[in-house]
């Protein structure tokens, strides 16, 4: 089994939940991309290089979708988390599955793109 189908299979239901329905919307929107296990988390690569991450944080209970040129985007900043520490990446923050604006990550995910 592939290290990031394992990663997904191994989170407990609500996590895994969000993390399919994000995975689903991201490679709906942008067919291109490829899914890797980078630095221990699935991570989304476009044109071969780092796109946007999953991982699921037990501690605080979200699941974050980390953009690697977050810092570059300008719409929905409303929605984007910029943590103390990190200077590139910017992400949607998930605490449950009904939290996920389809028309949001969708935009953001274009916004992302153009960016490449």
């Amino acid at each position: 089994m592939k290290p990031t189908a394992l990663y997904i299979l191994q989170q407990p239901e609500k996590y895994r939940d969000i993390l399919l329905h994000i995975i689903t919307v991201v490679e709906q929107t942008l067919p291109e991309v490829t899914l890797e296990y980078k630095w221990g988390i699935p991570y989304f690569y476009y044109k071969k290089k780092p796109f946007c991450y999953l991982n699921a944080s037990h501690k605080h209970e979200f699941v974050d979708v980390g953009f690697a040129k977050g810092f570059q985007l300008k719409s929905y900043q409303e929605h984007l988390i910029a943590d103390k520490g990190r200077n590139t990446i910017k992400s949607l923050r998930y605490f449950s599955i009904e939290m996920i604006d389809n028309a949001v990550l969708i935009a953001v995910i274009e916004e992302a793109k153009k960016l490449y």
